[in-house]
């Protein structure tokens, strides 16, 4: 009886272990620094005011997404900042990066075009240029990237 109950008791031991295990390979994504933004203003995404959050700002563009998924414009890759923004970026689309906030369940890692990136309810999005002394500026969106984001290829 005893040795039935220790066998069983290392069984559920290496399950666990095992998914343990598993769970910890899993693709997950790399967190990284924002870029550093040419433009500074008194108040970021990421501030608080009396409490509160902000979790947009000036550039950025709000998208009432209604759980819907967005894509991949092209391929790329996909990296996630200390908010949990995530940032796409391509070399199909030299010298820009694109910031994703407010996903559920992102992507991480190398995309396919047309391959999803996530759901939102909202979507905060925002275009960032990158100056020849590499600091990144936000910029006026594309529609035709915006449409893509939003399409499945």
């Amino acid at each position: 009886m005893l040795k039935n109950q220790i066998v069983h008791l290392i069984i559920i031991t290496g399950t666990i272990a095992a998914t343990l295990f598993l769970k910890g390979c899993q693709n997950k994504p790399t967190i990284t620094k924002a870029p550093d933004l040419h433009q500074k203003w008194e108040l970021q995404a990421g501030d608080r005011i009396a409490g509160y959050e902000i979790i947009s700002g000036l550039g950025d563009l709000s998208l009432e997404l209604q759980g819907k998924a967005i894509y991949a414009p092209a391929k790329g890759k996909t990296t996630m900042d200390n908010r949990h923004c995530l940032y796409f970026d391509s070399p199909e689309i030299p010298n820009y990066l694109f910031r994703l906030c407010g996903l559920q369940n992102p992507t991480p890692g190398n995309l396919q075009k047309g391959d999803e990136i996530g759901k939102a309810q909202q979507l905060q999005f925002a275009t960032l240029r990158q100056h020849p002394s590499g600091k990144w500026a936000i910029v006026e969106p594309s529609k035709q990237i915006l449409e893509k984001l939003l399409k499945s290829s």
